[in-house]
């Protein structure tokens, strides 16, 4: 959906109970301390059944080391019975992809944009932490490895290629979001139907009934989950069922690519070969009038439209994908028993190699290749989320809220955030440790899940402060973020106060 360029300024309805920090005049919505939001149209909704949506992209983000690693790891250490955890998680995640579309497709702005209105420090606080844990080229490495044991081709080489032909395809696309979800959700479609197929022939009714009860021992927790070796690997794992750190931040700028909402007032990035094809970017959103029913009407639709994306296509293809790695690790152990105690000692590769094996034993040997091939598929996937992600963050902030960087068009700010990281990645891959430090990470890792508290504050500030009193969240949605708020941040600096260590 292209942006809306012709649409003419509507007045709105004077409300009579406006947040503190939010004050109305006719014609603009005033949230905050940045510039007031002209009032537009609301575009109509589309139908709220559909199969293409801007979630393809949490789900190429999740769907990674959460899912096909660090799960399987704790099924195999305390039993299918510590499941319960991850529908935790992933339902926590589910309710703040809602709360974050909330705030973007009513206003057409990113979530950045509206911790800026609460305090600009808040923003540039995402600012920095992006460029701190992002920029390392562990997904991909961890795919190219998968590829090397495939076609003997050195991971090296295949990652430094796998970034470059990134770069070039991003530059080369005309809209690169409509690009990036039609190749998503082709991937992402292989790796679901592959994995289940894969699942059906190594697994067997016994580890699928053992993997779906697992989730509803609610409560579960043994004694050996609370030491310092295994208690910061279970809440990461939480942390990290369904995509982690600012992933969910970067959904509300693909839910304005898309053109959910105001989004659709909002031009669109475009590669670097068509950046000067692209229209002027607002220095600010747009509201719709909440007064209006007919307004409300509309509102209420695309809301049900982006519920539909949350619940089965994200929950949905998360929970399945989940599930099939599961039985797939049940199965492995059974065949291998020393799969296990790779996986437990952290030996990651030679834990995806000993199952690639067992399913070798189980099928043939082109089942060892496709299991590979499905971790490749992962890294692929996730790297091509990650680093449109975080170009298209980091480029939002820095055109809106970077002195004289105005002058540039956002495209060409995407551009050069992209290529930088790729730069950065190829210099990593080359002359470093593919994942960076092990000193490093540590801090990483406690700035990835320290982030995800922050954020979920973040949410409660700007949309019960900020939006019109009428599309604000319901209290069950704040008592669930708010959830997510104090077990993030509290289980995070429990972590690190008990037993001296950080999420890893």
């Amino acid at each position: 959906m292209e942006a809306d360029k012709s649409a003419s300024y509507g007045e709105a309805e004077q409300e009579p109970d406006l947040a503190p920090s939010a004050r109305a005049r006719p014609g603009v919505w005033r949230a905050g301390k940045l510039e007031a939001m002209p009032i537009r149209p609301l575009p109509d909704a589309p139908p709220s059944i559909h199969l293409l949506g801007p979630t393809v992209f949490l789900v190429a983000l999740g769907v990674g080391m959460g899912e096909s690693y660090m799960w399987p790891r704790l099924v195999l250490v305390f039993g299918p019975e510590i499941r319960w955890l991850f529908l935790i998680g992933v339902t926590l995640q589910a309710v703040v992809m809602l709360e974050m579309a909330r705030w973007a497709m009513a206003t057409g702005e990113s979530i950045f944009t509206g911790a800026a209105r609460l305090a600009k420090p808040l923003m540039w606080f995402f600012f920095v932490t992006a460029i701190a844990v992002y920029i390392w080229p562990g997904h991909l490495s961890a795919g190219a490895a998968a590829l090397e044991k495939i076609t003997g081709l050195p991971w090296v080489v295949s990652a430094c290629a796998g970034l470059i032909l990134v770069g070039v395809v991003f530059s080369l696309a005309k809209v690169i979001y409509s690009l990036l979800e039609n190749v998503l959700s082709v991937l992402i479609g292989l790796l679901v139907v592959g994995t289940t197929v894969v699942a059906a022939m190594a697994g067997n009714l016994s580890d699928l009934s053992s993997t779906l009860t697992g989730m509803l021992h609610f409560g579960y927790f043994p004694p050996e989950a609370m030491s310092a070796t295994w208690f910061p690997i279970v809440v990461g794992s939480v942390a990290f069922a369904g995509p982690s750190g600012m992933q969910q931040m970067w959904y509300t700028l693909h839910l304005r690519d898309k053109g959910a909402g105001m989004g659709a007032h909002i031009p669109r990035i475009r590669g670097l070969r068509h950046a000067d094809e692209e229209e002027t970017m607002p220095s600010r959103g747009f509201m719709f009038d909440t007064g209006d029913p007919a307004e409300m009407r509309k509102w209420k639709g695309w809301r049900r439209w982006v519920t539909f994306d949350a619940l089965l296509l994200f929950w949905g293809v998360t929970m399945l994908v989940t599930i099939a790695f599961t039985v797939l690790a049940q199965s492995a152990a059974r065949r291998n028993p020393n799969v296990a105690e790779l996986i437990e000692s952290g030996d990651r590769d030679a834990a995806l190699g000993a199952m690639a094996d067992s399913f070798s034993a189980a099928g043939g040997s082109w089942m060892g290749s496709v299991f590979l091939g499905f971790i490749a598929l992962i890294g692929l996937n996730a790297t091509l989320g990650l680093f449109d992600s975080f170009s298209r963050g980091q480029a939002d902030m820095t055109h809106h809220f970077v002195p004289g960087a105005r002058r540039f068009r956002i495209s060409h700010l995407y551009a050069g955030f992209l290529w930088g990281v790729i730069a950065f990645g190829i210099l990593v891959l080359l002359f470093g440790p593919a994942d960076g430090p092990a000193a490093v990470l540590d801090v990483l890792a406690f700035l990835s899940t320290f982030a995800m508290g922050a954020y979920c504050v973040v949410l409660l500030l700007v949309n019960n402060r900020l939006l019109p009193r009428p599309i604000r969240p319901r209290w069950w949605n704040n008592l669930i973020i708010g959830f997510g708020a104090v077990f993030y941040l509290g289980m995070l600096f429990y972590s690190l106060f008990r037993f001296g260590v950080v999420v890893s």
